[in-house]
């Protein structure tokens, strides 16, 4: 009878398992990485007559909140995490002091943290004295170690699609550039998407998405900007903002969605004008779902049953960060260059606004070895990042530029090599022999010099 009863109890668990193995929307997760993540809240808490940065102006109110993520990851040995803003630039030092509050509270190395920002011209300048950037800081540092608190077993989807508001606007007319809404000049209207998943439903658990625009849709524009001649009169963390709710409202706020700029240094909305105008809520709308709906294509794309087979059950997490003494017009400046690689997906950042022509020419370098995701306006602010070719032809991203034409190979090579330490399927020597073993050790040292602690 006992014998009865434990197979009865077999029969119905197994029964059991196989019904929740098979519930829709469900599915098994084994991988080694762990995830977590947490968004705040660092709008400023009083905006009466607030001076914003980019575009300065004076604005008198929030249309939405600007917010920062955090998601953390682990490999099962290294720990890394990626920081994304909606603020004008990441400032030196800024990112110093982030890196510092977050390896206090967490297991984080303050050397394995990304940090990002999506160059909205809508939100404030950093001081580290200000009431706000002291805050700035405290928040982001207890955001890692909520997202710390959270982590869980997770895999990772990858997905693309496009937009459609984002324009070049560099025009060359008789050998002169100016600034101009170009649709015939180069554009990267590419989505790339992150998901993070733990499998119980088909809610991702954080979602990283990448496009290519400057956040200045609510900013100046010309007079003939009606309703707003003398440009927006709010705070708004602008288009990146409105896809960022927008996912999030898709999913039912249950998932955290981050952003990361791309190459935009010389991309910006294509809102017609004189060259062109301030937007409105219809233009903020049209950009915000564009982008948010591309997002949320892709997102649901990965998780078909094909898609899900082709995901990696082991990501291994590697960094290498180098600060680089570039050429520039008033002397040497120094960038801090960084590759972040989480199983197939590496990111390549730099320090400022590079020009679009940067991740097409990075891409088409590593492209045939790892998912590629360059970023910019990360780990520090040097300005302007322009081609070498656009000299020649001068306008505003060169002539304001504190860099030299010869910077732009300089930047290629050491993110090449910084690929390569992270992908880690290139060498220059096989040999295995101790002193060249030692050799190569002392020359990456030589050749990587960690971000020093503030």
């Amino acid at each position: 009878m006992k014998r009865l009863i434990v197979q009865t109890v077999m029969i119905m668990s197994s029964g059991f398992l196989a019904s929740a193995s098979a519930a829709d929307g469900v599915f098994p997760v084994h991988s080694n990485l762990k995830a977590g993540v947490a968004k705040v809240d660092i709008t400023p808490a009083d905006v009466r007559d607030f001076e914003v940065t980019g575009h300065r102006r004076k604005v008198t109110g929030v249309r939405d909140p600007l917010r920062a993520g955090v998601l953390v990851l682990n490999d099962g040995e290294t720990w890394a995490a990626i920081v994304t803003m909606d603020t004008i630039g990441a400032w030196d030092d800024m990112v110093k002091l982030v890196r510092k509050q977050i390896e206090e509270l967490t297991d984080i190395p303050a050397a394995n943290v990304l940090i990002a920002a999506s160059h909205n011209h809508s939100g404030p300048a950093f001081n580290e004295e200000s009431d706000w950037g002291r805050d700035l800081v405290s928040k982001i540092g207890q955001a890692a170690k909520d997202a710390t608190n959270s982590m869980r077993t997770v895999n990772v989807g990858y997905g693309e699609d496009a937009i459609g508001f984002g324009i070049n606007r560099r025009k060359v007319i008789n050998g002169r550039a100016v600034v101009r809404l170009n649709s015939e000049g180069l554009n990267d209207q590419r989505v790339k998407v992150l998901r993070f998943d733990d499998g119980r439903s088909l809610t991702p658990m954080a979602v990283l998405m990448h496009a290519v625009c400057h956040p200045c849709f609510f900013t100046w524009g010309d007079k003939g900007s009606q309703p707003y001649p003398n440009g927006y009169p709010k705070m708004s963390a602008d288009f990146p903002g409105e896809a960022q709710s927008f996912v999030e409202m898709c999913y039912g706020g249950q998932t955290s969605s981050l952003f990361l700029q791309g190459c935009a240094g010389d991309i910006r909305p294509n809102l017609p004008g004189y060259p062109y105008r301030c937007a409105d809520e219809a233009d903020i709308q049209w950009a915000g779902r564009d982008l948010g709906s591309a997002v949320i294509k892709a997102l649901a794309r990965s998780m078909t049953r094909e898609q899900l087979r082709t995901r990696d059950d082991y990501y291994r997490i590697r960094t290498a960060s180098k600060v680089v003494s570039l050429p520039g017009k008033e002397g040497r400046i120094d960038a801090e260059l960084m590759a972040m690689k989480i199983g197939p997906y590496l990111l390549l950042t730099m320090p400022g606004e590079p020009m679009v022509e940067y991740g097409f020419k990075l891409e088409h370098d590593i492209a045939d070895r790892a998912i590629p995701i360059i970023v910019g306006y990360a780990n520090g602010n040097i300005g302007y990042i322009p081609t070498e070719d656009s000299y020649e032809s001068g306008g505003y991203e060169p002539n304001t530029s504190k860099l030299v034409p010869e910077a732009e190979s300089i930047i290629l090579a050491e993110l090449g090599e910084l690929a390569d330490q992270v992908v880690g399927d290139v060498f220059a020597s096989f040999s295995k022999h101790p002193k060249d073993i030692k050799k190569r050790e002392q020359l990456n040292k030589q050749q990587t010099k960690t971000p020093a602690k503030p």
